[in-house]
């Protein structure tokens, strides 16, 4: 029995003064990572398998209901949207447009509309939020439970909460402190560590305030407007 085992370089590796670079893309827990963290790779996997889904829903479409559909097209579809999508924080509208494009398409498979059919009063009336509103809706889940506890220990360690030396209001502002990185290279933008703190702190305070078991619906709506 033989072990089968992938290795992936993120940059280059310097051995013996010979750069040696890797850009056989390596899989992960299903999510396909590339030497430049641009998980192109892994969009045009998840595009992939999607659109074999939804051709196959399609030529049952005539026998189901819109409900069932839905159900069928959320297990199945949309599920492999949302599944990891937090690693694709930060990454540019161009680079998740495929896996946007896919969701569009489900919609319109829901209720048997054709292909160029408009797609946001669809999304709002299925109350899905659009792909890059998923991600970021992921990403402040995964910061409030950083913050607040039943996270695991090396998130805890990417999120500082707001504190003051006396009893101020702005203490109650439930903010969370961006790093402070005396370096800046090609991943910065799209750390945890560094998008947490932004996108958590541009919440209303409202919503930051809120407990768990509210919380992610009054994101959703906020994310919704």
């Amino acid at each position: 029995m033989c072990d089968y085992s992938e290795c992936v370089i993120i940059g280059v590796c310097d051995y013996n003064e010979c750069m040696i670079i890797v850009n056989v893309p390596s899989r992960n827990l299903g999510v396909t990572m590339d030497n430049q963290l641009s998980f192109s790779s892994h969009v045009t996997n998840v595009t992939r398998s999607c659109r074999f889904l939804l051709y196959n829903i399609r030529r049952i479409r005539p026998f189901l209901s819109t409900q069932a559909t839905q159900v069928l097209v959320q297990s199945l579809v949309i599920s492999r949207l949302d599944y990891c999508n937090s690693l694709l924080a930060g990454l540019p509208l161009n680079a998740i447009r495929p896996l946007q494009m896919i969701q569009n398409a489900a919609a319109r498979l829901v209720f048997n509309l054709p292909k160029f059919s408009h797609t946001t009063p669809l999304l709002r009336s299925l109350h899905w939020l659009p792909v890059a509103a998923r991600i970021r809706l992921k990403t402040l889940m995964l910061a409030y439970k950083a913050k607040n506890g039943p996270a695991p220990s090396y998130l805890k360690a990417l999120v500082t909460s707001r504190t003051a030396p006396r009893l101020l209001r702005s203490t109650s502002t439930a903010r969370l402190v961006p790093p402070s990185l005396r370096e800046k290279g090609r991943y910065t933008s799209r750390l945890f560590s560094v998008l947490a703190p932004r996108w958590w702190n541009e919440l209303p305070l409202g919503i930051r305030s809120r407990v768990s078991d509210c919380l992610q619906t009054q994101l959703k709506t906020y994310l919704f407007l």
